[in-house]
């Protein structure tokens, strides 16, 4: 019978690797912590309408990406998230966060899914990091969210990252640029790759994020968005440069960053990596003033961004390697009675804090001693039949191979001297 295989498009995280995704993730809660962002863990599935108005049906991600199946009981089609701002919103309208005052500052991680052509660092099941600030118009609240973006890739050591900004406008003044994309390609509509003919009339501002040369080619002289922007999006967004240069935030100016979401607002950002391939940006983000009013919520000003964990774990594996995790413990044990005690043993060191490690083989003492030597375990602890009938227990010193015997009461009533004892020969 043939082995059943992970679906295409999905990966298995493995010991070795999901080291990285914890470092991550710790580096990132202890950073949202300080800056008080509450965490916030919303349903993996949620209706399609939601999507559907709030990402917008003329995106890709709506008209091509989404994994969407019907109820079985209520009749209403389920798609699996494929990002996570619209199910974050949804929550905050739903659970009436608003009505707590003040600013929420909230953070999420988890896996999103769309269909896509699998590649390095682009899967069909993906995991996101993301943070939305709900309540706050200030361009203070965007340069916040990218300074705490650029602070969680710092301490986590990547280097060879840009930030390109750019301002959308608000609903007029994007109307006013969607006139004006639409003038200048129509010439140009046949030389146009097919999704880019597509869009001309259903949202020529994608045309700009195509990712085909000739269209590219095309792009370059057409309209920037600046030239079409109000006085308040011109203020906003001269406010968000003013105060990423007082925080020595480097940054480019990038008129063709549209990023690939119909909620965008004012500003839009991507921190990208000179180290990666065709998927270079690691965080993207911006504005949505208007999602949570088109999802049935007051009028509220948002601003957030989402990081693919994926390609950060992949920048991180292109530094260095993880150093392996060093075990306090090792214990072995051979007969039943020395087996049920060294159980306890591991248990009770466990609850004082110490990594433990229980051989559980029940193979010979050679072949256990072999399997600690490999563990990279500080020291080993051994019951054997003698130690069992006495109650006590050998403890040896893997680096030295120095040997004690001492009685298993002893051993657990002097923990604070063992860990001395265990950082010393740490170091």
């Amino acid at each position: 019978m043939d082995a059943i295989q992970a679906l295409r498009g999905t990966r298995d995280i493995l010991p070795g690797e999901i080291e990285y995704w914890q470092k991550i993730e710790e580096c990132a809660r202890n950073i949202l912590n300080r800056a008080n962002y509450q965490e916030i863990r919303t349903p993996i599935f949620e209706q399609t309408e939601l999507f559907k108005r709030g990402i917008g049906e003329a995106t890709d991600v709506v008209g091509k990406e989404m994994y969407s199946f019907n109820s079985r009981s209520e009749n209403y089609s389920i798609t699996l998230r494929p990002e996570g701002t619209a199910g974050v919103v949804r929550a905050y309208i739903q659970n009436s966060l608003q009505a707590q005052g003040g600013v929420q500052r909230l953070w999420y991680t988890g896996a999103m899914f769309r269909y896509e052509r699998p590649q390095a660092g682009r899967q069909r099941q993906f995991h996101q990091l993301g943070l939305e600030v709900l309540g706050s118009a200030d361009p203070r609240a965007d340069v916040e969210v990218i300074a705490i973006a650029t602070d969680i890739l710092q301490t986590l050591g990547l280097k060879n990252l840009h930030l390109d900004i750019n301002s959308i406008g608000n609903t007029e003044d994007r109307q006013n640029y969607r006139q004006a994309l639409v003038d200048y390609f129509t010439p140009y509509k046949d030389e146009l790759d097919a999704d880019s003919q597509e869009r001309l009339t259903r949202n020529p501002l994608r045309i700009l994020d195509s990712k085909d040369k000739r269209t590219q080619a095309i792009a370059q002289d057409a309209p920037s968005i600046l030239k079409y922007l109000g006085a308040y999006s011109q203020q906003h967004f001269k406010q968000v440069q003013e105060l990423l240069t007082s925080l020595d935030i480097a940054y480019k100016i990038n008129p063709r960053l549209v990023r690939g979401l119909d909620y965008y607002t004012h500003t839009a950002f991507e921190i990208i990596s000179d180290d990666l391939g065709a998927q270079a940006t690691v965080c993207g983000g911006g504005r949505y003033d208007g999602l949570v009013s088109q999802l049935g919520g007051a009028e509220t000003s948002a601003v957030g961004w989402a990081m693919g964990l994926e390609r950060l774990t992949i920048l991180l594996q292109q530094l260095s390697p993880l150093p392996a995790p060093v075990i306090d413990f090792y214990v072995v044990s051979k007969g039943d009675e020395a087996e049920s005690q060294a159980l306890k043993i591991a248990q009770k060191l466990r609850q004082s804090g110490f990594s433990v490690e229980l051989d559980l083989s029940g193979s010979g003492f050679k072949k256990q001693f072999a399997r600690a030597d490999r563990s990279g375990a500080i020291a080993c602890l051994i019951i054997g039949e003698e130690e069992a009938a006495t109650s006590s227990v050998k403890l040896k010193w893997m680096a030295s191979k120095e040997q004690t015997a001492i009685s298993q009461t002893d051993l657990l009533a002097i923990t604070n001297d063992l860990r001395q004892q265990i950082d010393s020969h740490r170091t």
